[in-house]
């Protein structure tokens, strides 16, 4: 017996939060009758439904995709914005970008159906870390920097600590080339963080996530992670440690 949210994550649904909010929302079916409780288990016998569709497993697949500038990193979007599954067309699974990058912002994404993978990616008590590469408005002095890096307070609470490297400095033009790590994955997390020290960010690019970069890849292009790559992600976010 598994619970009821996990089901639909392994089964490629959605990640598990968006599970568990199918689930409150009416949305989910388990033999004919409407489930609401979280705490809900299923065995393999039982037949379940989101939103009239019955629920068939698929087989994993993971990709990364070097998402460009000016594409929604979410399934679908209801302004008719290209979304990252535009650039999946051959792609039969139902995949899912695992957390999300800003309109604006380029650079690494992973796509997958598995769900407990895309939690275990996500959720900031796993401590994956993710580079960007910001371009901003100003030339920060070491103590601008020095706040980033000890955490910054937001409005929705402050920020773990970062890794922070100013790589390049123009300074007739008045912009710096900034590099910052860090494991959370909040929205608009890197620009507010930079909005906060009054540089903002004209130009954004993550350059890699976890052991992960972009390398032979173009913007708009993706390849398939191999199952080596998968198991050290994995590794990764359960010690912490390149397996």
């Amino acid at each position: 017996m598994e619970r009821l949210q996990k089901v639909l994550a392994q089964a490629g649904v959605a990640s598990r939060r968006k599970s568990e909010t199918l689930i409150v929302e009416g949305k989910v079916k388990v033999n004919g009758v409407v489930v609401t409780e979280l705490g809900t288990k299923v065995s393999n016998s039982d037949r379940v439904e989101v939103e009239g569709i019955q629920l068939v497993k698929e087989n994993y697949v993971y990709y990364l995709l070097y998402k460009p500038r000016s594409v929604i990193s979410t399934v679908h979007d209801d302004k008719g914005r290209k979304t990252v599954l535009d650039l999946f067309p051959l792609v039969e699974e139902r995949v899912f970008p695992v957390g999300r990058l800003d309109y604006d912002t380029s650079g690494i994404i992973l796509m997958t159906n598995d769900g407990d993978f895309s939690y275990l990616m996500t959720h900031p008590k796993f401590g994956i870390k993710k580079k960007y590469v910001a371009k901003v408005k100003g030339i920060p002095d070491r103590e601008s920097l020095r706040k980033l890096e000890r955490g910054i307070e937001l409005d929705d609470g402050k920020t773990a600590p970062a890794h922070v490297k100013m790589q390049t400095v123009d300074k007739k033009a008045g912009t710096a080339l900034i590099e910052i790590t860090i494991h959370e994955g909040r929205n608009r997390q890197v620009r507010r963080m930079f909005d906060a020290i009054g540089c903002p960010v004209l130009k954004l690019r993550r350059e890699s996530f976890g052991n992960l970069t972009t390398h032979g890849l173009n913007a708009g292009e993706a390849r398939e992670l191999t199952k080596h790559e998968v198991k050290q992600l994995r590794v990764l976010a359960e010690t912490g440690k390149i397996g």
